[in-house]
């Protein structure tokens, strides 16, 4: 007879079948169909709980019996940071291990918010505090991660996470039969770029080209794809805390390499406009990591592409990854707003 543990392991993914809708505001701006894959109403509230769904199935089944995993700030250099430290990741693991029964340890930064205690505690996470940023917290995580039956839970830099952001890119092919003119991301650490790139050779769409998007400050790819190799950042200064990784996953670089990517970086106020002005158009109040991805279109970024032939001059659509909103709420958009001197 099959172990609890092992039914939970082999049952559905954990993550849901996200709306793909098309945007008639930002078409209009796009001059072509603009669709947005909207992983913000995912159970967790982000694209993360694929990969680390994923993960966490298949780590279980090998016999994990406590999930462990570093999340929130990985710096402490924007003021802002520290309202709603939490991170997408510890978010994810943390419902992940209820639902595979599990106990779950999250290691977080002190001073994390007591809102985003409270909802890892909702999902039965023990929480530990250490240190002051998200270093001082992943290097815990990896001490209890030696503890018999522990495993640690990588944020973005394990094949197996990559695996589960796949399906992203396998849901756009049922929903659209045809592939995209281009397709639009934020990059952090580089886990949803590999996982979206190993979904696209899956189904052969290896050819669409992939518009990678980052803020000043927390460009740690852009850095890399300049400098030809891994570039660890000295601070992250971006107000888009989610894509707070300061070197990228090495993945990330290599599929530079195999497949159609264009690196582009936007300042903080670009990303905090397309936030706002997202929210007008569509009702939806985003992250300011996936205002990241917006902004391509918002600041005209895309149209300036095709204007220098790296895109097509006609694009059949466009695809925007609508990665998350946990990390936002409407005080904390007006405060980003005053903070970057924004009315």
């Amino acid at each position: 007879m099959e172990c609890p543990l092992a039914e939970h392991a082999n049952s559905e993914h954990f993550h849901t079948v996200t709306p793909l809708l098309e945007s008639w505001a930002l078409s209009q701006l796009a001059g072509t169909t603009v669709f947005l894959k909207c992983e913000n109403v995912q159970p967790t509230g982000s694209f993360k709980i694929r990969g680390i769904g994923h993960f966490c199935q298949e780590v279980v089944k090998k016999g994990c019996r406590h999930l462990v995993c570093s999340s929130g700030d990985p710096a402490p250099f924007c003021f802002m940071r520290t309202l709603r430290a939490g991170g997408n990741a510890g978010l994810a693991a943390a419902y992940a291990a209820r639902k595979l029964g599990i106990p779950a340890t999250i290691v977080l930064p002190e001073g994390t918010s007591l809102q985003v205690m409270r909802r890892l505690q909702g999902d039965g996470a023990e929480i530990q505090l250490t240190g002051k940023v998200w270093d001082d917290a992943s290097l815990r995580a990896q001490e209890l991660a030696k503890r018999d039956g522990w495993v640690n839970v990588p944020p973005f830099d394990h094949p197996l996470i990559w695996e589960g952001h796949a399906s992203l890119v396998q849901e756009l092919k049922a929903a659209l039969g045809t592939p995209p003119g281009a397709l639009v991301l934020a990059v952090g650490g580089g886990g949803l770029l590999a996982g979206v790139s190993a979904g696209l050779a899956k189904v052969g769409w290896q050819h669409v080209p992939i518009v990678a998007m980052e803020t000043q400050g927390a460009h740690c790819f852009n850095a890399a794809v300049k400098a030809g190799r891994l570039v660890t950042l000295p601070d992250i200064t971006s107000v888009a805390k989610c894509l707070g990784a300061r070197t990228v996953a090495a993945r990330a670089l290599a599929c530079t390499r195999e497949f159609k990517v264009f690196s582009e970086v936007v300042e903080d106020v670009e990303a905090v406009s397309a936030v706002q002005r997202f929210l007008d158009d569509e009702r939806m109040l985003v992250e300011p990591a996936c205002g990241a991805a917006l902004a391509s279109i918002y600041s005209g970024l895309l149209g300036r592409l095709q204007a220098e032939g790296h895109l097509h001059p006609s694009l059949a659509s466009v695809v925007v990854i609508v990665c998350g909103g946990n990390s936002i709420d409407s005080r904390e958009l007006q405060a980003l707003k005053a903070q970057l001197g924004q009315s």
